[in-house]
């Protein structure tokens, strides 16, 4: 389901218009952005939390020429889905 399908989903469901809908999920996504920047997780009960995880510096390897090279320590947003949501995908 891509933004717009989400949008229509949500305008019928609540009676907003699918412009208000869609500014609904622009300031969630704003605010989770937000908040991962921070450092900080985004927890919403029985659906899950957005975290922050580290990744740590490893070697790999350029398919292309087979070269070694050095892939630095980063940062990445994970998500760990809330028991509810597990419970409905079984």
């Amino acid at each position: 389901m891509r933004k717009p399908e989400l949008a229509a989903a949500i305008a019928d469901r609540t009676g907003l218009t699918r412009e208000k809908a869609s500014e609904v999920i622009t300031a969630f996504t704003d605010q989770v952005s937000a908040a991962a920047s921070r450092g900080e997780d985004t927890t919403l009960i029985g659906f899950g939390t957005f975290n922050i995880r580290s990744r740590e510096a490893r070697d790999g390897r350029n398919p292309q020429t087979g070269e070694t090279l050095r892939i630095p320590a980063s940062k990445t947003v994970g998500f760990k889905a809330g028991k509810a949501l597990k419970d409905e995908i079984r």
